[in-house]
């Protein structure tokens, strides 16, 4: 099973977080390349533009919005074999920038990666 954790961007990196990858369409404010630490960025992966600004973070929306974005996560997108295959090989961790540790987009990118990973094949 792969080994797929997610983080804050504003969280500080460790040697633990194996491969750091962001996957925020929009890059996060006061956030240096250098302080994120990412070897990735996946904005293929975030939810669309639209989607993101219907949800505006707004918990009401939430069941909503996982099924709007795992529908979009479906049709696949560019970069997902490629974090597949490094998840694999040792720890992801999915870097985001929301506020909500409880209703964000890298929870339900994650819950799809480990289940593409259960249909395919090593």
């Amino acid at each position: 099973m792969p080994d797929i954790r997610i983080m804050r961007v504003y969280d500080p990196a460790s040697p633990d977080d194996g491969l750091r990858v962001l996957v925020d369409r929009l890059w996060p404010r006061g956030v240096t390349k250098e302080k994120l630490q990412a070897a990735m960025w996946l904005k293929a992966s975030a939810p669309s533009t639209e989607l993101r600004k219907w949800f505006g973070h707004d918990r009401s929306k939430w069941q909503e919005f996982r099924h709007r974005y795992l529908a979009e996560l479906d049709k696949g997108f560019e970069g997902e074999q490629a974090l597949l295959d490094e998840a694999r090989k040792g720890r992801v961790t999915l870097l985001y920038a929301a506020r909500d540790p409880e209703c964000n987009h890298a929870l339900v990118l994650r819950e799809h990666l480990l289940a593409r990973a259960e249909k395919r094949p090593k």
